[in-house]
């Protein structure tokens, strides 16, 4: 068994890559010094996109908003094959339906999901969206989606880039859960695609028909009566086989969001989970079809709230890092976000390091590591704010007393005094927190200024020229599409990247760029963040550097692959080649 215990980090070491965050709401950086901006072009470009929060059964109508206050998430996928990201919105109310937007390649972009069979999914009876993962689970060339949510589970298989067939029982995942996330992996690198899908409430609650109002958190900070998470294994006739109690992964802990990556380089992939109420959770893969709970790996003391799971390498140290939101309101809570620098091969742990505007970026929801302005390092955008309505009204007072109160008592939604009109954490901006050196807030100089509820986030180049263009979905509110202005940025590579004995869509593949004296590692990831998922097409910025000197990919199959010197500034597509290529 793992040996999984607490190690001392060396002084030096930690010297070397730690920094702090400058203090809330300071910036040093003024637009014109950026080489960006931001420009939001939703409903110019097309993208014109609402989320709608779902009902509930009447008995929570004194909680409803903060019960109904998720569902807005965005994915991108190129669902046509044509080389061009599209995007998929899902709402969350019954009759209300979800956003599949074709992007023409011409900076515009059209609305397909109706054509395809993919908006009228909220349905009574069947429940509602929650978000969406895509990958080609059947490895026929084009992108499926699973769209996970409250209610049955479903998988839509892309019959030939213009419709979708609904094959969610006969595929073995239409299963009952109020799930708020679900990624895809390879867990046993058998070439098949699996699925993990996170539970929230319980899978006995039915949110519309209650039989008990008893269905809240038993803890603020230890909560594990959640949902139970599933893993789906895929098998070859295009079936998932529940796994869960073999794998050992069912966690109960309301998880919010999950990401996968090799975190401890045993050539495995593994699971990060972000859950709310509770700790965040590192399930390491034993490589038999098993996973370990890690223990001591640092994980326990400093995260109550997890909202969002985001892996970049920070330090450009060809390591993946850790980036879980949680809530931050002066006067009343402190959570603070968590930036966790990845030492498992020196210490068996994560080392925190998140300070500042990086600690404190209000009710944060959904995240991702990106280079924005192509400098070479990853910059991080964070979404924000919970329910914005009466400005004049606050919850947080009432939210204090369910929180000093006993676990019998707040589990049960009647007993919570009725939020009504009052906000809670609402009108919060967004954060652009940007590389310089450290990390600074220049969200309101690169032209994000928006106050609405921010959930998923996700990055994409939209336009196919070499920069990361940022998407956002907004609860109860309007799809924000910001294109990415970089005036003489730095250079660039991208990789696309096709699986042989690998899945064909590269899940959980590994590049590690190096230029200059950087080496920074990416994985190609089926969702991440909070109700998110961007391209998987991955994104180095390069800065100043004129060359790479080589890339490394690590594919899931085992084969590792060299590239020496590939041409910057260009979109490269890279075939796993065969086993006895050399």
């Amino acid at each position: 068994m793992r040996r999984i215990a607490v190690g001392v980090l060396f002084a030096a070491a930690f010297a070397a890559v730690a920094f702090l965050g400058r203090p809330a709401g300071s910036s040093e950086v003024e637009a014109a010094d950026l080489g960006f901006h931001l420009d939001e072009v939703a409903a110019r470009r097309g993208v014109d996109f609402r989320h709608h929060k779902t009902t509930l059964d009447p008995r929570l109508e004194n909680v409803a908003p903060h019960v109904a206050g998720v569902g807005a998430s965005v994915a991108v996928t190129d669902f046509d094959g044509d080389g061009w990201n599209d995007l998929y919105f899902t709402s969350s109310r019954f009759g209300t339906p979800n956003g599949l937007f074709h992007n023409r390649g011409d900076g515009r972009f059209e609305s397909v999901a109706a054509d395809v069979g993919l908006a009228d999914l909220n349905r009574e009876g069947i429940g509602v969206s929650m978000g969406s993962v895509w990958a080609d689970y059947d490895g026929d060339g084009r992108e499926d989606a699973f769209v996970y949510g409250w209610g049955f589970q479903r998988l839509f298989r892309n019959v030939d880039g213009t419709a979708f067939e609904d094959v969610s029982e006969r595929a073995g995942v239409r299963v009952w859960m109020n799930s708020n996330a679900a990624i895809w992996l390879d867990y046993d690198r058998d070439g098949r695609l699996d699925l993990y899908v996170a539970g929230y409430f319980r899978d006995d609650v039915d949110m519309w028909h209650l039989e008990s109002t008893r269905i809240m958190q038993n803890s603020f900070e230890f909560a594990t009566n959640g949902g139970a998470n599933r893993l789906f294994h895929g098998l070859p006739d295009g079936t998932f086989e529940d796994v869960t109690g073999r794998a050992g992964v069912g966690s109960t802990r309301w998880t919010l969001a999950v990401a996968s990556a090799d975190f401890d380089g045993d050539g495995w992939p593994d699971l990060y989970l972000a859950n709310d109420y509770g700790p965040e959770e590192l399930y390491l893969n034993r490589g038999d079809g098993t996973f370990e709970l890690a223990g001591d790996v640092g994980l326990a003391d400093d995260s109550k709230s997890g909202m969002s799971v985001s892996l970049g390498d920070v330090h450009n140290r060809g390591r993946l890092d850790v980036f879980v939101t949680n809530i931050s309101e002066r006067g009343y809570l402190f959570q603070g976000n968590n930036l966790r620098l990845n030492f498992l091969a020196e210490s068996d742990g994560f080392q925190n390091v998140a300070r500042g505007i990086v600690a404190d970026a209000g009710w944060a929801w959904g995240a991702q590591f990106g280079d924005l302005d192509n400098d070479g390092f990853q910059d991080l955008f964070v979404t924000n704010g919970f329910i914005s309505a009466d400005r004049q009204r606050d919850y947080w007072y009432g939210m204090s007393k369910v929180a000093g109160a006993h676990g019998a008592i707040f589990e049960d939604a009647g007993n919570w005094p009725p939020i009504g009109e009052a906000s809670l954490s609402g009108f919060e901006r967004s954060r652009l927190l940007l590389r310089r050196g450290e990390f600074v807030d220049v969200a309101q100089a690169a032209g994000v200024e928006d106050e609405l509820d921010g959930r998923g986030v996700a990055f994409a180049d939209l336009e196919n020229r070499g920069v990361l263009d940022v998407i956002v979905a907004n609860q109860d509110g309007p799809a924000l599409v910001y294109r990415n202005e970089v005036g003489s940025g730095g250079h660039w590579i991208q990789l696309a990247l096709e699986g042989r004995a690998a899945n064909r869509s590269a899940i959980g593949a590994e590049a590690v760029v190096e230029f200059g004296e950087a080496r920074q590692r990416q994985v190609v990831s089926g969702g991440m963040g909070f109700a998110s998922q961007s391209q998987r097409r991955l994104h180095f910025g390069l800065g100043a550097a004129t060359r790479v000197d080589r890339v490394t990919i690590r594919w899931p199959s085992g084969t590792e692959q060299v590239i020496e010197s590939p041409a910057i500034d260009r979109l490269h597509r890279v075939v796993e080649p065969a086993a006895d290529t050399p």
